[in-house]
């Protein structure tokens, strides 16, 4: 179980490295106008990085931290919903 723990852990730690780079693109693409490259980005965030980085940290064990990141996450991707006025 150890083992897997890790690997669970080590898995969480990319998929937050990808999230952020993630977001940097998605602003990257507001900043050039690219709006519908943006959306791509918001939507593969939603839907992919944050519901399998959630997944993960509920097979470890949720900790006050990690749930204060995923609200952290989610609403700096609201943000830039908004910016992008997707609703």
């Amino acid at each position: 179980m150890v083992k897997r723990t890790k690997r669970l852990e080590k898995g969480t730690e990319s998929l937050k490295r990808e999230i952020e780079e993630h977001f940097q693109k998605v602003e990257k693409d507001i900043k050039d106008n690219e709006i519908d490259l943006g959306k791509y980005h918001v939507k593969e965030i939603e839907r992919s990085f944050i519901f399998t980085l959630e997944r993960k940290i509920n097979l470890i064990g949720i900790t006050k931290e990690s749930s204060e990141l995923i609200k952290k996450y989610k609403k700096r991707l609201e943000d830039l919903k908004k910016r992008l006025g997707i609703s």
